[in-house]
């Protein structure tokens, strides 16, 4: 394992970190590397000082994607995975392009909401399931997409004190409020409101989605059409791509709630689920 990729991941994304335990040996630096690029994405909004210096550093890693050769710890292996193919430009730049509309430090819409967060935090399963051999990668997409839309209604107070509305202004409109006003207010019952209908949404995709992960071949199966249905056929590790699905199950019973540290429960959970490739 590459120990700097490792470290890097534990201390800003432990929650992929520890599902990238369950991904097969030899192909756990490339998705080490795949999620350190995503905390680079994430990271260029939280230290720029204003939406021009976040797309200058997008705009780096962009280049970086598309071939640009950049002495980096993050960005030499990720090079190296793009060059073997481990991962596709195609799948990289739509989660740049995701980033890029946060930085503006406005969601418009509903729909652009949820459009980033399919093409994000939704593209990075996929990318991370085309790594790990699942004959569908796009079956992913909504694991992803839910884990990040619930940890963003989970941390609307942090993201309110940090000046930040990440709720989208045309729902915000019709409850009589101003993004100012939902970050001054984050708790007042119109914004939970708001948060209450995009729960919803992501509770959609979860259940929209299979629950288990079958142990087919690599080129074995399609994807299931509904939860509990026929499973995602994928080769055994790419229940890894699949398991930030069991945290927003988790975290969606606990918007609302003061953030904390994730607890021995949520170990456990993933545990199991890689374990027994059943999503909850």
């Amino acid at each position: 394992m590459n120990d700097s990729l490792a470290a890097l991941v534990r201390r800003h994304d432990p929650d992929r970190f520890l599902t990238a335990l369950f991904a097969p040996a030899d192909r756990r630096d490339a998705l080490l590397a795949l999620y350190a690029f995503n905390h680079e994405l994430a990271r260029a909004r939280e230290v720029a000082s204003e939406p021009t210096l976040a797309l200058i550093r997008l705009q780096w890693w962009r280049e970086v994607v598309e071939g640009a050769p950049k002495r980096h710890e993050v960005a030499t292996p990720l090079s190296a995975a793009i060059a073997t193919g481990s991962l596709l430009p195609a799948d990289l730049l739509p989660i740049i392009d995701a980033r890029e509309i946060e930085a503006e430090g406005v969601i418009a819409t509903e729909a652009e909401w949820q459009s980033c967060l399919l093409a994000g935090a939704g593209g990075l399963s996929v990318a991370a399931a085309r790594l790990l051999g699942a004959a569908d990668p796009e079956a992913f997409r909504p694991y992803g997409a839910a884990y990040g839309g619930a940890g963003l209604l989970r941390s609307l107070d942090v993201l309110a004190r940090a000046g930040r509305c990440v709720l989208p202004e045309d729902l915000l409109a019709a409850e009589g409020l101003s993004p100012e006003a939902a970050i001054a207010a984050p708790e007042a019952p119109p914004v939970r409101r708001v948060v209450d209908r995009l729960q919803g949404v992501v509770q959609g995709w979860l259940d929209a989605a299979p629950r288990r992960i079958g142990r087919a071949g690599a080129s074995g199966g399609s994807a299931g059409d509904a939860a509990g249905g026929a499973p995602t056929a994928a080769p055994k590790g790419a229940i890894a791509a699949a398991l930030p699905a069991v945290l927003a199950r988790r975290d969606l019973r606990r918007i609302g709630q003061p953030l904390r540290p994730r607890g021995v429960g949520d170990r456990i959970a993933v545990t199991l689920a890689a374990l027994t490739y059943r999503l909850g």
